[in-house]
């Protein structure tokens, strides 16, 4: 029977220089994986990755930072292939990789368009199918996407809609790959207390965030924080392999499908 502990297994995480991504990389690298490779997309991130990495290795892990800007499918064999030369073949891949718009259609240019699938939904399948490519059999793939999947608001449309396709994508993935005994999953945060969302919203869209979960008088901000999501993420990379195909929207009752 295969083996879907965590123990000696080695990662790939990207976006994994700071915020949910740094905090899966130690939580993983404290429930017994054996190396994680981070990856990381500007030079701004570099110092973040540089501790993360620090971290990592501390914690008895063999790691590695690796910078690449994923919208092409070059750049994603190359991070897989520097992966492989650095750490060994992975057994667990996970993308973290995004960006918000919050702009009405009216006012969203074809530029902005290209640059939002570009990074949510192009990035996201030629991780998924390099993933398929090396990660080793019974391996787990992992891509973040956003609880708006569930939602009907205004505002958002390149956002989600960049991120939608990835349902569909990992469901064809699980198709394609479980015959190696893969599984494949997307988890929708709701909107997380990070950097990542505050740039997008006026005081008044905050505060509405914060109240809108069913369980948001329970959350220390109101949000969903990182800490919520790293144990699902690392369920589902370890003894959760059964459940694959699906996404799932953790977010305290934010939105539901």
């Amino acid at each position: 029977m295969a083996d879907h502990t965590l123990k000696g297994k080695t990662v790939l995480i990207t976006g994994g220089a700071k915020n949910l991504g740094g905090l899966i990389a130690r939580d993983l690298a404290a429930h017994g994986v054996k190396a994680v490779a981070i990856h990381y997309n500007s030079d701004a991130s570099a110092p973040d990755a540089e501790k993360t990495l620090a971290d990592l290795k501390a914690a008895g892990v063999q790691a590695v930072a690796l910078q690449a800007d994923l919208t092409s499918a070059a750049a994603n064999s190359k991070l897989f292939a520097d992966t492989i030369a650095a750490i060994g073949k992975p057994d667990i891949a996970i993308n973290t990789v995004g960006k918000v718009l919050k702009k009405p259609i009216a006012e969203t240019s074809e530029a902005e368009f290209d640059e939002m699938f570009a990074i949510n939904s192009k990035a996201a399948y030629f991780f998924i199918k390099e993933a398929g490519l090396h990660l080793n059999d019974n391996g787990k793939i992992v891509t973040l996407v956003t609880s708006l999947l569930g939602a009907y608001t205004p505002f958002y449309s390149t956002y989600a809609g960049a991120k939608a396709p990835v349902e569909h994508f990992t469901r064809a993935a699980s198709k394609e790959f479980g015959a190696r005994g893969i599984s494949v999953n997307a988890i929708g945060p709701g909107p997380m207390d990070t950097p990542f969302f505050y740039g997008q919203e006026a005081p008044e869209a905050v505060a509405y965030h914060k109240s809108a979960a069913a369980l948001s008088a329970f959350s220390k901000t109101g949000l969903t924080d990182i800490e919520d999501i790293a144990p699902f993420v690392r369920f589902l990379v370890s003894e959760g392999w059964w459940m694959t195909g699906q996404t799932i929207l953790v977010n305290g009752g934010y939105t539901t499908k």
